[in-house]
């Protein structure tokens, strides 16, 4: 039996567009899959995602362990001022009644569902290679279509679909961003200052630190396509029980290097992240 067409996702049929074909290429359902008026085809997946990769098969980003850690995370809150932050300065490119959101590299969708709850009649498109977290992304919100892409690539989006771009705590593709974005949208990053979970990580030199030069790195990234419009400095302590501390460790990329320990004790850690709009030069 064919697997019916989303409801999120048919709400944004109009921006997605065949990575195949690319430019002006627009899908539809057909058969339990989109398909393009070429006849390239993408099957819809019975978790409530469709793939528009290219290549092979989505095996990256998140693994099953690390969308459990996350999901169980973020369910306490933890977080919450690091999404208010991203509705905050996203508010002011969404003028329209059915702005698109897009949020590339969206892991389990839940800064994507935040930004839709604030801004009613938006809709949102997100952007992973994680079949796991994918699986997430698709229950996160009614308005959240879920598409397996590489943000690195060419993304399967029309120009100026997007009224704003989230980037949280993932990676950038400058070039594609200001493409899909319209003339008056906005790109808000999230990312970790030196400071963020600091403790954390003493308490763990397995950790992957925070590189010392990102900022510079992501200035220089987004200089040719992007001038900074606001940003804001999210800062507060946070105090973690073990659980708490197991999963923020387990989900990050440092789950990848196994610190010999059973997991970081509880205590207090310092939140320190950097949210900035840029606007498209």
């Amino acid at each position: 039996m064919p697997v019916p067409l989303p409801p999120a996702l048919a709400l944004s049929l109009d921006v997605l567009r065949c990575p195949t074909c690319r430019r002006t290429r627009r899908l539809r359902p057909e058969g339990g899959a989109l398909r393009c008026p070429a006849g390239h085809t993408f099957d819809l997946a019975r978790h409530g995602y469709v793939s528009l990769l290219t290549g092979a098969r989505a095996t990256s980003g998140d693994d099953a362990d690390m969308v459990r850690a996350r999901s169980r995370f973020l369910a306490t809150g933890a977080y919450e001022p690091l999404r208010a932050a991203a509705a905050r300065l996203a508010a002011g490119a969404v003028s329209r009644p059915r702005a698109t959101v897009v949020d590339a590299g969206c892991g389990t969708g839940h800064y994507l569902a935040g930004l839709l709850d604030r801004l009613p009649g938006a809709r949102g498109v997100g952007l992973d290679t994680s079949v796991r977290a994918l699986r997430a992304a698709a229950r996160a919100h009614d308005r959240a279509a879920a598409v397996a892409a590489d943000v690195f690539g060419p993304l399967p989006l029309a120009d100026g679909a997007a009224d704003v771009v989230l980037n949280v705590f993932a990676p950038r593709n400058a070039a594609e961003f200001h493409r899909v974005l319209r003339p008056a949208g906005l790109l808000v990053v999230l990312r970790p200052t030196g400071r963020h979970l600091a403790e954390l990580r003493d308490r763990r030199p397995a950790m992957v630190t925070v590189d010392p030069a990102k900022e510079e790195r992501l200035h220089r990234a987004l200089d040719p396509f992007f001038e900074a419009a606001a940003t804001e400095r999210v800062d507060y302590p946070l105090r973690l029980t073990a659980a708490e501390a197991l999963d923020l460790a387990a989900m990050t990329p440092s789950a990848r290097h196994p610190s010999g320990t059973e997991g970081p004790p509880p205590g207090r850690v310092a939140v320190s992240v950097l949210a900035t709009a840029y606007r498209r030069r």
